[in-house]
């Protein structure tokens, strides 16, 4: 088993988490623990998947309550860089359809900048 490897950074508007490793019924309370330290209430996550080579049914649960408390608290929940074997369980469980899902980092970023951006005045 390869251990879980969490990282954080502030991005402008919300915070990225690179998760490394795997995750299932032994350490995916170690994800919803850490996002819920460095998450501030109304920010977007952005979880960076790139390093995440396995995610079991507990991980899974983890990452739908993370995504329904984001929503509760209007920040959102973006995934990015799912690789196959995560990836092919979100697609068969459906779960893919309730997640924002990025090819990689940046494009989840920039769907942060877009989703956050104020549309402006109307001339009266």
């Amino acid at each position: 088993m390869t251990p879980l490897n969490l990282d954080s950074r502030q991005l402008i508007n919300g915070v990225l988490i690179s998760v490394s490793g795997e995750i299932d019924t032994t350490n995916a309370d170690q994800l919803e623990s850490f996002a819920g330290q460095v998450r501030r209430p109304g920010e977007p996550l952005v979880l960076d998947l790139s390093g995440l080579t396995f995610l079991d049914s507990t991980g899974l649960n983890v990452l739908l309550r993370l995504n329904s408390t984001a929503q509760e608290q209007g920040g959102g929940l973006h995934l990015a860089a799912l690789r196959k074997i995560p990836a092919r369980l979100l697609k068969i469980t459906g779960v893919d359809r309730a997640m924002q899902i990025h090819a990689n980092v940046d494009e989840a970023i920039a769907a942060l900048a877009a989703s956050s951006a104020v549309p402006p005045e109307s001339a009266v």
